[in-house]
């Protein structure tokens, strides 16, 4: 009997049919995403006690996606022949399409209220490269929460090259790695006393691709780690109270040291929690792996999950909405309704514009882009090798 290869048509639905491999790390971008918006909320919104005083640096949120970024793309593509232009197609396919929508809609809130708009900063947002320029016109003037859009472009860049490098190969070299990151990770840190202007010292150790790129880099060798037999000492819940503890030192370095200076928690809170965000996420990879059940991967969880990403990019638009039309208050109970308003309606736009934005839109841009080769005859087509990075 003769075998016909797959269809171009099922290759792309057995692409997306393994969407929750790992459905644990689908569940946990739901809680890293609403720790942001927990953090926007207090800053601009106003602060809620006790509530406040954990997320009040819930920016570190981004530093775990940058990490999982890394872990996932590692265990996906690791063995699979995927050619780079392939690759960096599905990339664009996945982040750009919510990216333009969202940037309309952040712009024509700007404008509605009345705010100027650079028609320099949208066009760097919309074509990924804002995070590079040290303008807070630049970073905020299309959608404010999709600077670390630029960062990803420039992770998915040089994902080709970090994979064919024979120290990400080895095991020895994955160890080095991992030190080396950790090690630059807290230099980065301590560099910022260099800076005497604190808006340049923020933009240069938070915004700029370069310095995330250690935190791309430590999930990258921590994927092909587990993807390879490493197991981590530390449990998933022990994992989760690291994190969680993280945060709580957090909050008596704030009280004492200002935001403006270079040994804040600002900074410190993003730069030196990549390593516990590693823990995390291999803790729960492998639990997935051996199939024990972490809470974090049932239905409503990986749904919360796939909205994280229309979330992180609606809600401030959201909040800035709420602020125009209510203003800021002193009030607890009227700051605790504005919150559940706006936690309320950006989750409903999010899984709206999943629906009907960035899933199909995406589906549609891998349909007219290049595809990878089918695996030949007989060939055992590699594992987990479509899984997705958000």
């Amino acid at each position: 009997m003769r075998h016909r290869a797959p269809s171009r048509a099922v290759r792309r639905s057995a692409a997306f049919a393994g969407r929750d491999r790992l459905p644990s790390l689908t569940g946990l971008r739901f809680w890293a995403a609403l720790v942001v918006v927990l953090y926007h909320l207090s800053r601009q919104v106003g602060p809620l006690p006790g509530l406040s005083d954990m997320v009040w640096y819930g920016r570190s949120g981004v530093t775990f996606f940058f990490v999982l970024s890394g872990f996932v793309l590692a265990w996906t593509y690791d063995g699979a022949r995927v050619p780079s232009t392939v690759f960096l197609w599905r990339r664009f396919a996945r982040i750009w399409p919510l990216l333009a929508a969202t940037t309309v809609f952040s712009v024509g809130v700007w404008l509605a209220l009345g705010k100027a708009v650079s028609a320099k900063a949208v066009v760097a947002s919309l074509l990924l490269v804002h995070a590079w320029i040290p303008e807070a016109v630049i970073l905020q003037g299309g959608n404010p929460a999709a600077w670390s859009l630029s960062d990803e472009a420039w992770f998915y860049l040089i994902f080709p090259l970090l994979m064919a490098l024979p120290a990400v190969r080895s095991t020895r070299g994955r160890r080095w790695i991992a030190t080396l990151v950790c090690g630059g990770a807290v230099l980065a840190w301590l560099c910022g006393s260099l800076f005497t202007e604190a808006s340049v010292r923020v933009w240069a150790l938070d915004y700029l691709p370069l310095t995330r790129t250690l935190q791309f880099l430590l999930g990258v060798v921590a994927g092909l780690a587990v993807k390879q037999g490493w197991r981590p000492r530390v449990g998933l819940w022990p994992a989760v109270a690291l994190v969680v503890g993280w945060h709580v030192v957090l909050i008596p370095w704030s009280k004492a040291v200002p935001d403006s200076l270079w040994y804040s928690p600002y900074s410190a809170s993003q730069m030196l929690a990549a390593p516990l965000f590693a823990l995390l996420v291999s803790a729960a990879a492998v639990a997935d792996v051996e199939g024990r059940r972490t809470g974090l991967g049932g239905p409503w969880a990986v749904r919360l999950g796939h909205w994280s990403f229309a979330w992180y990019l609606i809600h401030e638009i959201v909040i800035r909405i709420c602020l125009a039309r209510y203003g800021r208050t002193e009030s607890v109970t009227w700051t605790a309704l504005v919150w559940l308003l706006v936690l309320g309606v950006s989750l409903v736009l999010s899984a709206c514009a999943y629906r009907w934005v960035e899933h199909p839109l995406e589906r549609l841009l891998r349909s007219v882009g290049p595809v990878a080769p089918a695996p030949k005859r007989n060939a055992p087509a590699p594992q987990n090798a479509s899984l997705p990075l958000k």
